[in-house]
């Protein structure tokens, strides 16, 4: 494991994105809406080649996949990539890509849901900081907030600080570490791989969409029972839309990590709503569950 994490570059207007599809095809009308939407915040636009291939729920063959994302890594005429959508497909074209390559080219990267698979795994593998945040697809609908936060975690050489009023103090307390996580199915099936992530020290974030309560307690008790959650030092429940009662989840979780001293925070902007604020995956902050608030130390980016 990595020692020393890379930021990457700021990005600035008139900086070009580049936009692959490491997971499942994608509606085109609403793609277009969110390219105009990176437009209008001053970037160029360029798109992999053969983005839009479909092989039943994937974006083109696993190898189609890995190529252009790598290759997009390695141009240099490109400064930030983002993911055109989540779905399902990013974990397959873990085996296919050259880490050491992508450490040698760190730029921001940026995706949530099933692109937690990459986000994860560059950070472990590459020591790249990367950003939980909106797609292309999710972007061409995102509150005003989110796209604002999506700009400045990418733009500004400012740390992000996330502060919600109507945030839930599950467990209290105050924790400091680098922060990993993102959608919770995702991470729970990187379990028993080369890319299991290493949560020792950390705050955890987790967010998911479309899983019933017993599926969620299913999955976090199989990551308790694997030993993986014995060294987080901090919990922070992100958006949990079409997952049932929000206090059922946030019983399941008091359940769950009641025996473990650290300070849970629920109701965080983070995931599927229609807010989904940015946050830097690998970036050190401190988790107040008191205050209801997640505060990074220094800026995402160089």
């Amino acid at each position: 494991m990595h020692s020393t994490p890379i930021y990457p570059k700021r990005l600035i207007k008139g900086d070009t994105i580049g936009v692959v599809a490491p997971a499942s095809p994608f509606d085109e009308n609403r793609f277009y809406t969110g390219i105009e939407v990176l437009k209008a915040m001053g970037f160029k636009v360029v798109y992999a080649q053969g983005l839009f291939h479909k092989d039943g729920y994937l974006a083109g063959s696993d190898y189609h996949r890995s190529v252009q994302l790598q290759r997009f890594f390695e141009d240099d005429s490109i400064k930030g990539i983002i993911c055109a959508r989540g779905g399902f497909g990013s974990i397959r074209v873990l085996p296919y890509l050259n880490f050491k390559s992508i450490e040698n080219n760190p730029k921001c990267f940026i995706g949530f849901s099933d692109i937690t698979a990459l986000l994860s795994t560059f950070f472990k593998e590459s020591a790249l900081v990367t950003f939980h945040g909106p797609t292309i697809m999710t972007l061409a609908t995102a509150s005003k907030k989110s796209r604002d936060a999506f700009l400045a975690a990418v733009s500004f050489a400012a740390p992000i600080r996330i502060t919600t009023s109507t945030g839930i103090t599950l467990q209290a307390g105050v924790a400091c570490g680098r922060v990993v996580g993102g959608n919770l199915t995702t991470l729970c099936h990187l379990l028993g791989t080369p890319f299991q992530p290493e949560l020792d020290g950390r705050i955890l974030i987790i967010e998911d969409t479309g899983e019933t309560g017993y599926r969620i307690d299913r999955m976090l008790t199989q990551m308790k029972l694997s030993g993986c959650l014995n060294g987080i030092v901090g919990l922070g429940l992100g958006s949990f839309r079409g997952c049932g009662k929000i206090e059922e989840i946030y019983r399941i979780v008091q359940n769950i990590f009641f025996d473990m001293n650290i300070p849970v925070l629920g109701g965080l902007p983070i995931g599927h709503g229609r807010t989904n604020l940015t946050i830097p995956l690998g970036a050190v902050a401190t988790l107040d569950s008191v205050k209801k608030e997640l505060i990074f130390h220094e800026p995402a980016t160089t």
